[in-house]
């Protein structure tokens, strides 16, 4: 699938707005004598000017060259038309600071990203003017006075606009014995809610990266990173308001960021939580829901009920399975850089993950690991729960309580430590007699992607 788009024709439409600041020979200020930042109108001009122009924007940039100016530098680099001055402006770049990454932008994104240095003023002005060109409603994600809690420099474009890879809003479902287009081994990934269950092919969902649906009276969304191989359901109303997300086209760690509609705010898919923006410090934070990432022969066998997405989704895609992204998953490298990777697991080998409400306390567990070991107990923060992994290898979470789980015979029954049967659904542990043990949020993740937004996780293997 191609991300990294270019629209040459649209950035022509700035020249104007960046010569002006560019041109000013003393720092042009506002009213109350601060600076306007000329340094935004520089870098602007190197991706919009005509040769000129860029000459001239070249000079004053190694003239007037200051560490925080790297991220404006890369992000230049990766939309500018003139080669030769996109050549000129590494080697000003190389010569400042005395790296050598040449023309591998990943990897003077991750040495940048690990350097103490802010990017130097008129930063969140150059993003909000260039990017605002690619797509009008990105001016809407980047400004000097919005706040944030992650590093503004990390929020990368992927090469697409505001849903440009389309969510599936109120999607066609369609019942089991309806979806033959589905083999038994296709993967999918399986909710239910008050007895609603759902199944959304990775086959689809890979090409739409999220659904918005309601789910058993809930209103939801599911959140599938490719990227980072993370299938995250969310219930998007709180508090009375439902906040209706979509898929931003900027990452963050090579984790998709999403949007809401009513605010344009930026959230951390990972965390549920509003990043940059206006919703910023409001105490948001969505609740998980339990997801189960399986065969389609599995679970359809265990919910005959269900219904699954249809391939009648208004889009034209090749919707085979693992059409989708099939270069990226044939290999451990990866698209967009992180700043660090742990060397521990392999950076796409799969980890169950779990955390607390507020997001604290990150656990990661070796999916290779659970499949070894079909009933796992663990702690997340005071947390007690037990990880059941049948025999198709998918993981369910649950509450631990006492007495305690000790055997799973890897389809339906669980048996505790006085040989009580409790039998394994969606929702919980359940025996007649005793209270039910509720089913614990838990995902799916790439271990690069988990570890990129939760660096101190905990990992068992």
């Amino acid at each position: 699938m191609r991300r990294t788009i270019f629209f040459p024709a649209l950035f022509a439409a700035c020249a104007l707005f960046a010569q002006s600041l560019f041109a000013q020979a003393t720092p042009p200020t506002t009213d109350n004598g601060e600076e306007q930042y000329p340094t935004a109108g520089a870098f602007l001009t190197l991706v919009v000017g005509d040769s000129n122009d860029v000459l001239n924007a070249l000079a004053w940039v190694k003239a007037n060259w200051e560490p925080g100016m790297v991220p404006m530098a890369l992000e230049s680099i990766r939309l500018m038309r003139d080669p030769i001055g996109r050549i000129t402006l590494l080697e000003t770049i190389e010569e400042k600071t005395s790296q050598s990454f040449g023309v591998d932008i990943r990897a003077w994104q991750t040495w940048w990203w690990n350097q103490d240095t802010k990017p130097s003023r008129g930063y969140a002005t150059f993003k909000e003017t260039l990017y605002g060109l690619i797509d009008p409603k990105f001016k809407n994600y980047f400004g000097e006075k919005l706040p944030a809690t992650i590093r503004l420099d990390e929020a990368i474009w992927g090469g697409v606009r505001q849903d440009g890879i389309p969510p599936l809003r109120n999607p066609v479902m369609i019942s089991a014995s309806e979806a033959e287009y589905l083999e038994d081994s296709n993967v999918v990934f399986g909710i239910s809610l008050n007895g609603d269950a759902r199944a959304y092919p990775k086959r689809i969902l890979a090409w739409h990266e999220m659904f918005v649906d309601k789910v058993g009276g809930k209103e939801v969304a599911g959140v599938y990173c490719t990227l980072c191989g993370t299938v995250i359901l969310y219930f998007t109303e709180l508090n009375g308001v439902n906040h209706e997300i979509g898929t931003s086209g900027f990452l963050y760690r090579s984790n998709k960021l999403m949007y809401d509609k009513a605010t344009q705010s930026l959230w951390s898919t990972m965390r549920g939580t509003p990043v940059i923006g206006e919703l910023v410090g409001k105490g948001i934070r969505l609740k998980r829901g339990a997801v189960v990432t399986t065969t389609w022969g599995e679970w359809r066998r265990r919910h005959p009920e269900t219904q699954v997405l249809s391939v009648s989704t208004g889009h034209q895609r090749d919707y085979g399975e693992g059409a989708a992204y099939a270069s990226y998953f044939a290999t451990d490298e990866l698209m967009f850089s992180v700043p660090k990777v742990d060397a521990r697991l392999a950076n796409k080998a799969e980890v169950l993950v779990l955390r607390r409400l507020d997001g604290s306390d990150p656990l990661a567990i070796d999916s290779d690991y659970l499949s070894a070991n079909p009933v796992h107990h663990d702690k997340v923060g005071d947390q007690a729960f037990v990880v059941l992994t049948d025999k198709s290898g998918a993981n369910r979470a649950f509450n631990a309580g006492s007495p305690k789980i000790i055997a799973f015979d890897g389809d339906a029954t669980a048996t505790d430590e006085n040989g009580g049967q409790w039998t394994v659904t969606e929702a919980a542990l359940t025996m007649d007699g005793s209270e039910p043990r509720a089913r614990v949020p838990a995902n799916r993740a790439f271990w690069f992607g988990w570890y990129a937004a939760f660096p101190d996780s905990r990992l068992v293997k």
